[in-house]
């Protein structure tokens, strides 16, 4: 009995090869799965490098944001990537994350919390551990800094106001924001977020470098303590 060949990559037609179909049709007119493809370079001894793409993309809903916030162990569950593989998509998925962080800081102004959700979002965005970060505002709201104050886990970071207060006056900051991430995309603040701020907007005062507002960041949504009148 003739055996049936595996259809693979090589016997579509060449105006249909991901690598091909995008050197003729340009990057628009190819799908998720076969950009995904084009990163692998190969599939298995059973999957072509467009059905462990497709295979991915399932895992994930067909949603590139979930995607992003695989592990290496998360995409080596899938049937034809290892550890190399893995390691590709992650770095594509990083540097399109990264582009977002091109627009020079002192160029953004804030004149609300939606401006402060759109600026931090790259810093934040699919993150499963929990950061602190302080924002330093020039006396106009113009963004003059931003830095990392704390790193935690995946329930808490550590808020030092005297650290946050330390890069603030090393910047010369007029003002500050504080923006933490909830992992969980809860973003209603605890006691000890409430807390938190409280003592932050004491010490503001007390130098006069006012606490402007405070993000709690989540993908999708955020809540803003100046919004929200509890600043």
């Amino acid at each position: 009995m003739i055996q049936e060949e595996k259809l693979t990559i090589k016997h579509l037609a060449e105006e249909d090869r991901p690598r091909e179909k995008l050197q003729l049709k340009g990057r628009h007119t190819l799908s998720d799965a076969e950009l995904i493809a084009i990163l692998l370079g190969s599939g298995s001894k059973k999957l072509s490098a467009i059905e462990v793409a497709q295979l991915l993309l399932n895992k994930g809903n067909n949603d590139l944001n979930a995607l992003a916030q695989f592990s290496i162990e998360d995409l080596k569950s899938i049937n034809g990537i290892g550890d190399a593989k893995a390691i590709s998509i992650i770095a594509a998925l990083e540097l399109g994350r990264r582009r977002k962080e091109t627009k020079k800081k002192e160029r953004t102004r804030i004149t609300c919390s939606k401006d402060i959700y759109s600026f931090i979002t790259p810093y934040l965005l699919d993150l499963n551990h929990e950061e602190l970060w302080v924002i330093i505002l020039t006396r106009s709201n113009h963004i003059k800094n931003i830095e990392k104050v704390s790193m935690g886990g995946m329930t808490g970071t550590v808020a030092d106001p005297k650290i946050i207060f330390q890069k603030a006056l090393s910047h010369q900051g007029c003002s500050i924001i504080i923006v933490h991430n909830h992992p969980s995309g809860q973003i209603k603040p605890s006691q000890a977020d409430i807390s938190m701020t409280k003592k932050i907007k004491e010490g503001g005062q007390f130098l006069e470098i006012p606490l402007l507002d405070h993000i709690i960041f989540a993908n999708d949504n955020y809540f803003s303590f100046a919004d929200e009148g509890i600043l």
